[in-house]
């Protein structure tokens, strides 16, 4: 592969909270922001907003499991229509300040346990797909899966997204968190990860804006790309 002609974005999880979101937005070319559900809140969501569209960072919604005490990640039983409501309610919530800001919504990311769940189980991944069907906006999600094999399936817009700070299994899915070995610890080894992953051909590469290293990590990562000749751009310009 030509590296020189081949574009990757890169994304981070914000508008959760945390310290270091203005810096990140300096790196990064899209980012999945918090609907306030499993964190975040106005002020915070709003500030976010305003600072991806000042930089030309593009926004999707990030929806997660409403728990706040466990950041999203618990696992929680929904029928499909519960995740379908949950996820056009959380962008909905969204959407409002989002245009306020004068930002579109380009994509769609569950957050969390949502995410994982969607990727494994059926009805969770229905309510997924049934959502953003109807949003007619794209998704994010893992390379292999039942989210994978119904987006495609139904012919929706699907964007597989790799994670340089995550170990994977063979058929592209994360080694679940907790697992010894799953979260790469080194800012090195996960440079290099990132380069492996776009070598791939994965189309978006995310890091975890509630890391406390995010800012070294992602502005590592970018180095890392562009200085193995990957253009670092929007894929959703």
């Amino acid at each position: 592969m030509n590296r020189a002609t081949r574009a990757i974005d890169l994304n981070a999880d914000l508008g959760e909270g945390f310290a270091n979101d203005a810096v990140v937005l300096d790196y990064v070319t899209s980012t999945s922001i918090c609907c306030g559900a499993h964190a975040g809140g106005p002020e915070t969501i709003e500030a976010t907003l305003r600072a991806a569209k000042s930089r030309g960072v593009a926004v999707g919604a990030h929806p997660g499991y409403s728990d706040r005490a466990h950041f999203g990640r618990v696992e929680t039983a929904l029928s499909a229509a519960e995740v379908e409501r949950l996820v056009l309610d959380q962008c909905a919530a969204l959407a409002g300040p989002a245009r306020a800001a004068g930002v579109a919504l380009r994509f769609v990311k569950p957050h969390g346990a949502l995410y994982n769940q969607a990727q494994l189980e059926p009805e969770v991944a229905r309510g997924v797909l049934d959502a953003v069907a109807r949003l007619r906006l794209p998704l994010l999600g893992q390379r292999a899966g039942v989210l994978a094999e119904g987006a495609r399936a139904r012919g929706l817009a699907y964007v597989v997204e790799g994670f340089p700070d995550r170990a994977a299994l063979p058929d592209g899915r994360l080694v679940p968190r907790g697992t010894p070995g799953a979260m790469l610890e080194s800012t090195d080894a996960i440079a290099s990860r990132a380069v492996a992953l776009a070598d791939e051909g994965y189309a978006t590469l995310c890091l975890h804006g509630d890391e406390p290293r995010v800012v070294e990590r992602v502005a590592a990562v970018r180095r890392a790309l562009e200085s193995a000749g990957f253009r670092v751009v929007s894929m959703w310009s």
